[in-house]
């Protein structure tokens, strides 16, 4: 079974990519994403931001297309960066969001955080289904790792005593906030067949 990825994040495609080869689903990127205008992400919520992404580009599609919508909520900051993670810092990257996370919970000791990934999929630019996952964890005081992207150097997992920064993707994946929502949206397709 094939089924569309609407993501150019290099990052994501490659843990959505490492789910499907497991339960035996091929997952594409769409094709030309990159030259399809991007639909505003105007939701208050993952869950409404992933819909209008995935009706949006599932009208490019020849198959079913799921979208993502993701982030982190920290217990100290009222849930922010929340929908704006990727955006924290104006759009200024990684490094710039990580910083400006770090400087607003200061020493505060309060430092429980979770990641948070709603799939939504589509077909035809009909919403069929959403998928949300988690997973909880705590920001360090400083960044560890080099592997990861986003807030991954931040992010503590106390299963695996490290931060998600300090582990290959494979590991992470298997408890990662994208993973647990991809597995329930795969394992619903795999009940369709």
């Amino acid at each position: 079974m094939k089924i569309y990825c609407a993501t150019s994040n290099p990052g994501k495609l490659r843990e959505f990519r490492l789910a499907g080869e497991v339960l035996g689903i091929d997952i594409e990127p769409l094709a030309g994403i990159k030259s399809i205008e991007t639909p505003e992400e105007s939701g208050a919520t993952f869950e409404e931001n992933a819909r209008i992404k995935a009706a949006f580009y599932s009208r490019f599609a020849p198959g079913p297309l799921f979208a993502d919508d993701s982030g982190l909520e920290v217990d100290a900051l009222d849930g922010a960066p929340g929908v704006h993670s990727a955006r924290y810092a104006g759009g200024a990257g990684d490094e710039a969001n990580n910083r400006l996370l770090l400087e607003r919970l200061g020493d505060n000791p309060r430092r429980t955080a979770r990641f948070v990934c709603v799939i939504a999929l589509a077909e035809g630019g009909v919403v069929r289904a959403t998928f949300r996952g988690t997973v909880e964890g705590e920001i360090l005081y400083e960044a560890r790792g080099p592997a990861g992207f986003g807030y991954d150097p931040l992010f503590y997992y106390p299963q695996f005593g490290c931060s998600f920064g300090e582990v290959d993707g494979e590991k992470k994946f298997a408890v990662s906030h994208r993973g647990n929502a991809l597995r329930l949206m795969l394992e619903s397709l795999d009940t369709r067949r």
